[in-house]
Parts: C-alpha cells; structure tokens; sequence
C-alpha cells in the first residue's frame, strides 16, 4: 500500500484519515509497548449479526488502512464476541422459541442453536459473522468473551475491578433507577447449579481471596472467585475491563452508546487503563425511520444487500457519511451500486492527491481496479423492466448490440445482471403501473416516434437525447421534467426513470419504436 505523509492525509480531509491521524497524535507518534496499535470491534451475539455490526467493523478497517498509510507502526484488528452475556431475550426472527426459553439467562455461549447447525447460539452467530467478513476478505482477529474469560485472559484486570468495586459503584449507581440501585453489581456470578448468569445483589467481597458472596435463587448464600470465568462483568465495567486488559487503542460505537461510552471511559480510568480513541457514528434507520435492531430483524440484512448488490458498493455505503443517520433500505441499493461505478471510473485519471479523497481508494487500500463496465446497474434495471426479462440472455442482446461485443463470460457484467434480474423480480415489477397518455402525450410520443425513425437506429446517445428534448420543447412543456417523468410513467410503468437518451441508445430506436406504439395503441409507423 503506497505511503501518503501526513500533511496529504491532512489535506485530504477524508474521514479514515482524519482519524488515523488522531490515532498517531494519541501515541505521539511511538509505537504502544505491546509493539502494535490495537483497533477493536465488539458486537453481542444475542441477535443475528446485522449490517450495522458489519459497518463498524467495515469502518474500523477504513480507519486501520488509512493509519497503515500514514504509519509504519504496526496494526493489528480485534473483532470481539460478547458471547458470554446472559440470554435475557428471545429474537422474533429465530426458530425454536419454545425451546429457548428453557435456556433463558445461561451464557449465549451455553444455549442451544436454534438452527441446530453449531454448538450454541453464540457460535452459530459467530460464525455467521465471520463468514461474511471473510467474504470481503477482511484482516482481523476473532476473540470470544467465552474463551477470554475461561482461559483468565481477563483475570488480573478483574482483580482490579474487585479492589475499586465501590469507586465503580458511585460511578454506576446515580445513572441507575431506585430499583435497580438495590440490586446492581458490576459482577455477575455465573451459578453452579443452573448455568445462568445471575443479577444478584453482592453481599460481601473479599480483597484478599477475589471472591463475592450473595445469596442464589434457593436462599443459600454462596462464595466464589471472580476469576477463572466464575464471574461475568455487567456490559459498561466490561467493555472498560476489555480496554484495560487488550490495550485497546481505537473503537467506534454507535450514537446509542454515547452515555455507556462515557460511563465505561471512568471505570477504566479507575482501574488505571485508558479509554481508546472513540468515533462516534450516526444509527441505520429502516424504511420507516426507525433504528434497526437485532431483536426485531427490522432493516436490511447483509445477506439481503449481496442478493441485489455488489460487495463493493456495501462497503462504499458504510463510507459514505458514518456521522449521519442513514435511510437502509433495498431502495438505496442500485444507487449505490452506480456510485461505486462512478467513483471507480474517476479514479482511472485522477491525481495521488484527489484519488486519496475518492472512496475507491480507501475501498481498496489504494490498489484500483481497472474499471470495464459498460452499462449501469440502473439501466439493466430499466432493460429489465420494459422487456419484462427474466433471463440473463435478453439482457445480454441488447448489451451485445450496443457494446458491438457478446464477451458473455465477462464476469462483473454477468454478476451485475443476475442482481439486476433478481432487483426487477422482487421490487420493480410487483410495482409496475402504466398510465394511459392523453391527447397531448399522444401527439408528442408520434413526433418521437418519427425523430427516432430519422435518426436510422443510431446508438449515439447525446444525439438521441436532444430528439427526446426538442420533442419536449415542441409540445410546449414548462417543465421539461414533466415530459420526461410522463415518458417515465407511460413506457416503463414507473415515476422515475433513466436519461432517456441513452437508454434509447442501448435499447435500440426501433424497439423504442415499437414500445411507444403499444403505449399508444395506434399502427407501427413505417
């Protein structure tokens, strides 16, 4: 990955820069004492993983390439699994309810698959979440709050939870209601006799042996370690003793997280540690408005986005403003899909210092792709549309015609036909409504159909779009936006559309022809 100093990076002002070099000030510019900076994501594996969980660790990779660049200190990322909270909800969008609620408050890490493909709940989202990072052939590190805590991974730093257990308690407690006050401990006594992680009121702590006393759902009063996975913190003294324990350098979290983000940054700073360099990034909002949740399965799922899109423009998404609320929704997958091709076909003759502003650069960590596609995403969806395909091959005609090559094993076009055909299959046609034309519209589409006759099939697409303006204009049409949005409407049965030029130039003037004459009912005009 070639170098970029400081003051480009600077001048740049794109974001994965912008905090790196916050990184690098941080450290003054030394490498930590564990010989690497260490990013860290963190997700609960209590829901299916979403697209919000890929986003940050998709962010954080932004961050770590663009720091790789600036840098020669090395980098290292963590994805971490809090798989051992307590089961404490049922998702509405997993099998099996009737017998998870049998594991209720166990570790996630000791309840069933309801998939009944892994060894728990945990895992199976776990490696679900793996999957599809490996599948953007993301470099991190898996770590699960299982292992870390059996293996006593976390073991010295619990001890320092244990000795500032009261400073962590006045830290806690005035964020907390009355009820909750009664019964709040940052430790989480994992039962013997029932596996679940218990919300008990701490009765006793004991220095010198690192052990709690409470008191278990049968009245008896118990004794045990903190260490050795005996014990779970509550979530905000966690992800502080997680920061302490791993020296973690950056982490992002959601604006949700702001105040636990706060409450957490005291508790490590308690314990002695230090909070990580924190962006904060603004929530997904499904297609009404509201922020999307793993319990509900509301929003966009990865898999859903990878059934319509590109991988590429997935993670141009994730780029594109993180410190703004974002509509994610299937509506905005083609949009971004011919973003992407956009931003790639500009980088071809840009200059170091514009390319690094270009999200292509950061998308692939300034290795750019030789850019070859010839039709947008958006028009094959327009292909789809008016010549209702439904396989590849229809679409292949017009393209093969239009580019003078039938190279049908090119594989960017082939992929970006199976997602157009599927898009068209699930959202545009079970939505297509034509509307009649009226007198008017009648006349002007006639005038089109002779001007394109005139133009003898030409696949020049500017030359075609001023014969679909000038027929605009000869209709008197205020607004020239109005005729289009009526072409829109009356040939392709929906209210927006593509340039009708070079639609035109790829559909051929001859269907176009024909289109307009069944759009009209009238005779073929010879």
């Amino acid at each position: 990955m070639e170098k970029i100093s400081i003051d480009e990076a600077k001048n740049s002002n794109a974001w994965p820069f912008l905090e790196a070099l916050r990184i690098l000030k941080s450290l003054n510019g030394k490498t930590p004492k564990k010989g690497f900076v260490l990013f860290e994501t963190g997700y609960g594996p209590s829901g299916l993983p979403h697209i919000g969980t890929f986003g940050e660790v998709a962010r954080t990779i932004l961050v770590k390439n663009a720091f790789d660049t600036i840098s020669n200190i090395p980098t290292k990322l963590i994805t971490f699994s809090d798989d051992m909270d307590g089961f404490r909800k049922i998702p509405e969008n997993i099998p099996n309810q009737e017998m998870l609620k049998h594991h209720m408050d166990k570790p996630l890490s000791n309840v069933p698959d309801p998939f009944e493909k892994y060894n728990s709940y945990a895992e199976h989202n776990n490696e679900r979440l793996k999957a599809f990072l490996n599948q953007f052939n993301f470099e991190y590190e898996f770590k699960s709050s299982t292992d870390c805590y059996l293996n006593g991974d976390f073991d010295e730093t619990l001890i320092s939870i244990l000795n500032n257990y009261g400073k962590i308690i006045e830290i806690i407690l005035p964020t907390l209601g009355k009820d909750r006050r009664s019964t709040y401990s940052p430790f989480l006594p994992i039962c013997e006799e029932t596996g679940k992680v218990l919300q008990v009121p701490i009765k006793n702590i004991n220095l010198d042996n690192g052990t709690i006393e409470y008191t278990n759902e049968k009245g008896k009063i118990i004794t045990t370690e903190v260490t050795k996975g005996k014990c779970k913190l509550q979530w905000k003294a966690d992800w502080a003793m997680r920061w302490s324990a791993l020296d973690v350098n950056y982490e992002m979290n959601g604006k949700d997280l702001t105040p636990s983000f706060d409450l957490s940054k005291q508790i490590v700073h308690t314990i002695g540690g230090n909070a990580p360099i924190n962006m904060v990034y603004e929530l997904f909002l499904d297609q009404n408005g509201e922020k999307i949740s793993k319990s509900k399965g509301n929003g966009l799922s990865i898999e859903e986005w990878l059934s319509y899109g590109t991988e590429e423009s997935l993670t141009l998404y994730m780029y594109q403003n993180p410190k703004r609320a974002k509509r994610l929704y299937f509506d905005t997958i083609p949009k971004n899909v011919d973003e992407y091709a956009r931003f790639l076909s500009n980088a071809k003759n840009q200059d170091i210092n514009i390319l690094i502003k270009n999200p292509i650069w950061h998308i692939h960590k300034g290795k750019i792709p030789e850019y070859t596609q010839v039709v947008s995403y958006s028009m094959l969806l327009n292909l789809a549309s008016v010549c209702n395909a439904d396989h590849a091959d229809i679409l292949w005609g017009f393209i093969s015609k239009y580019t003078k090559d039938n190279n049908k094993s090119d594989p960017l076009m082939n992929n970006l036909i199976i997602k157009a055909l599927q898009y068209y299959k699930d959202f545009i046609a079970p939505n297509k409504k034509y509307r009649i034309p009226d007198t008017n519209e009648i006349n002007a589409l006639k005038s089109l159909q002779k001007r394109l006759i005139k133009l003898n099939n030409s696949s020049d697409a500017q030359e075609i779009q001023s014969e679909v303006y000038e027929t605009g204009k000869e209709f008197k049409y205020e607004e020239l936006k109005d005729w289009f949005t009526a072409l829109y409407q009356i040939l392709l049965g929906q209210t927006q559309g593509p340039r009708m030029g070079s639609f035109i130039a790829i559909y051929g003037c001859d269907q176009t022809i024909d289109l307009i004459n069944k759009a009209i009912g009238g005779e073929l005009i010879n």
